[in-house]
């Protein structure tokens, strides 16, 4: 494909990235969010699951970092020992939190409904499937060998832990772009249920995509959401949607098993002349 062929690329898509937790396995996001709220707990700092969620998405390292610093974490810290929380508790917090992660993850790699149908539907269609995910290498390589059990099977995945910058630099989608041998952006959707997932997508000039109602931004298990009443669905839905299309995304799904939907509309746009 030379270059002239693709600096007004008009379709078709050739590569889907999606996120992992929350978008393709573990309903609502929660594998993590507990080991983050049981490591805290272990150290007398309580913290709402909502707050726990907020720096989602981004390396685990990261995302302990900003918990550690807002207020209600740094106050219940030093309340509970008496000093601020400093890099030695940090360092010491995130080797408990790999340990903690590392033994959950395989019992949360259950893939949301129809997410795997439509990603057989996207391989017809010859699309290249590629995974991105906060996940360091080891926390990868045990919930892919798990959902692979499950019936998973991108032709890719990277970790935050293998780029120079995780979310929201651009860096694992350009790394997913690499292996699979796919260009230019435009012919790319990155599919994520974080602000920082979208932020990322943005950042990498590809199609982005937000997972509005199984993932981190309702951050429900499918049983709990299930159990909530039509109108509190309708109420965590309309939240997490908005939330995702303030952060620019492209496109707002409820779940990724709506992926098809999303390849017709851009490829549309692209015969218009659309861009990401």
């Amino acid at each position: 494909m030379s270059w002239q062929t693709t600096r007004r690329w008009r379709g078709p898509i050739r590569a889907v990235i999606f996120d992992l937790a929350g978008t393709v396995i573990d309903h609502g996001c929660c594998a993590p969010v507990d080991a983050f709220l049981t490591v805290l707990k272990r150290r007398g700092v309580e913290l709402s699951p909502a707050r726990a969620r907020e720096p989602m998405g981004t390396h685990k390292r990261t995302h302990l970092e900003a918990l550690c610093a807002m207020p209600e974490v740094a106050e219940s810290f030093r309340a509970a020992h008496g000093h601020p929380i400093a890099v030695a508790d940090i360092d010491a917090m995130y080797t408990e939190l790999v340990d903690v992660q590392l033994g959950t993850l395989a019992d949360h790699a259950e893939p949301i409904p129809g997410v795997l149908d439509a990603i057989e539907a996207l391989r017809r269609r010859d699309i290249r499937i590629g995974a991105t995910t906060g996940y360091i290498p080891e926390m990868l390589s045990v919930a892919a060998a798990a959902a692979a059990e499950r019936g998973y099977h991108p032709d890719c995945a990277v970790s935050a832990g293998e780029v120079p910058v995780g979310r929201p630099a651009p860096f694992m989608i350009f790394e997913a772009m690499s292996r699979l041998g796919v260009w230019p952006t435009a012919a790319v959707i990155k599919v994520g249920d974080t602000v920082s997932d979208v932020e990322a997508g943005l950042a990498a000039g590809v199609w982005t995509v937000g997972v509005a109602v199984t993932g981190n931004e309702v951050g429900l298990d499918l049983a709990s959401w299930k159990a909530l009443d039509p109108a509190a669905r309708a109420r965590r839905r309309a939240i997490a949607r908005d939330r995702l299309a303030a952060a620019g995304a492209h496109l707002v799904l409820d779940s990724a098993a709506q992926i098809g939907e999303a390849v017709d509309h851009f490829e549309r746009r692209m015969r218009d002349g659309a861009r990401p």
